[in-house]
């Protein structure tokens, strides 16, 4: 954590996929984190500080590359067990981050089993240690922001699916864009605090309004409409498992509270499809033609090995098995 103020998500130029999908996160945690993907030099970082302003505590932790599982989850006080003679836990960041923002830059190059211990206590909000003779429980509530460039390696899909939603930044910033991003880049560095003052009005605005959803979230219900058009689309894409239909219902909660509406409407729906779906869509096989997948036989072939029998085994011809698009729910029998 730093004392050092954060750049502006109000000030922030374009990106505006990624700013919603943070602010959803800021409204209702438990959508499960944001994956942001980009090349580099893309501000992902800078976003993600950002997002500490909209909430209440306004901590950010950052989880260092090479960080090992006790600095994750905390481990025994050495000091307290060589000095007092007893068993103390010492807190890691997990703890460090309860009710703020936990960021993991490079989140891909991290062993896998210690994205899957982030992924967890993410989803459940609470830290359970249970080792080096110490036996902890305490509440790691945050807001999980990970990030990562395609090119140097990708996430399995198991960790992947975690993160609650997913935006991919274009490295194609228009030139306008571009000097904006830059001069507003060169005053914060000039004067941080100055700047901030100077942004400090639509950042409150910002925050009032991320404020103001949370106080309407509970209020909205998640009704059988909504859910049985989420389920039905997720179906048609393929994804597997359940999570991405639990994830896809609460941002689309999430963004009917950010509009200031009482219900949720297929404008919500529409407008975090993408967020949800993107990392969890399969992608169909590519078509084949009929006559390129089954060769014709030659009309003059007496017998071919596979009607005499001969040939070695296991080695069948690979057969096309056409497939629909798949639209309807299958409808289970109830147990008796």
């Amino acid at each position: 954590m730093t004392n050092t103020p954060h750049f502006p998500l109000a000030a922030v130029v374009g990106a505006d996929a990624l700013k919603l999908a943070l602010c959803l996160t800021a409204i209702d945690p438990k959508i499960g984190g944001v994956l942001i993907e980009g090349p580099r030099g893309m501000a992902k970082s800078t976003l993600a500080r950002g997002l500490a302003d909209l909430l209440a505590s306004g901590q950010f932790v950052t989880l260092p590359l090479g960080a090992t599982e006790e600095r994750l989850v905390g481990t025994l006080d050495l000091d307290a067990a060589l000095g007092e003679g007893r068993a103390r836990f010492s807190p890691g960041v997990l703890a460090k981050a309860d009710g703020g923002v936990l960021y993991v830059d490079e989140v891909n190059l991290l062993p896998d089993h210690l994205v899957d211990l982030l992924l967890d206590v993410a989803a459940s909000g609470i830290n359970q240690v249970e080792r080096d003779g110490i036996s902890h429980r305490h509440p790691a509530r945050f807001v999980l922001i990970g990030t990562m460039n395609p090119e140097e390696g990708e996430l399995r899909p198991q960790l992947l699916d975690r993160f609650g939603l997913n935006v991919a930044l274009s490295g194609q910033t228009l030139p306008e864009q571009r000097g904006q991003i830059i001069r507003r880049r060169l005053a914060f560095d000039a004067d941080p605090e100055g700047f901030c003052q100077h942004w400090a009005t639509q950042q409150q605005q910002l925050k009032d309004r991320c404020e103001n959803a949370r106080g309407l979230l509970s209020g909205i219900e998640l009704d059988d409409v909504s859910l049985a058009a989420i389920t039905e689309r997720c179906f048609a894409a393929g994804v597997d498992g359940l999570r991405a239909d639990l994830v896809w219902l609460r941002a689309a909660r999430a963004h009917a509270a950010w509009r200031g509406a009482s219900a949720i409407t297929d404008e919500d729906i529409d407008a975090v499809a993408e967020f949800a779906l993107r990392h969890r869509r399969r992608e169909a096989p590519p078509p084949q033609s009929p006559a390129a997948s089954q060769p014709d036989a030659p009309a003059h072939a007496p017998h071919t090995q596979k009607e005499q029998g001969d040939g070695q085994w296991g080695e069948l011809p690979a057969q096309t098995v056409a497939t629909g698009v798949r639209r309807e729910v299958p409808s289970w029998p109830k147990k008796p």
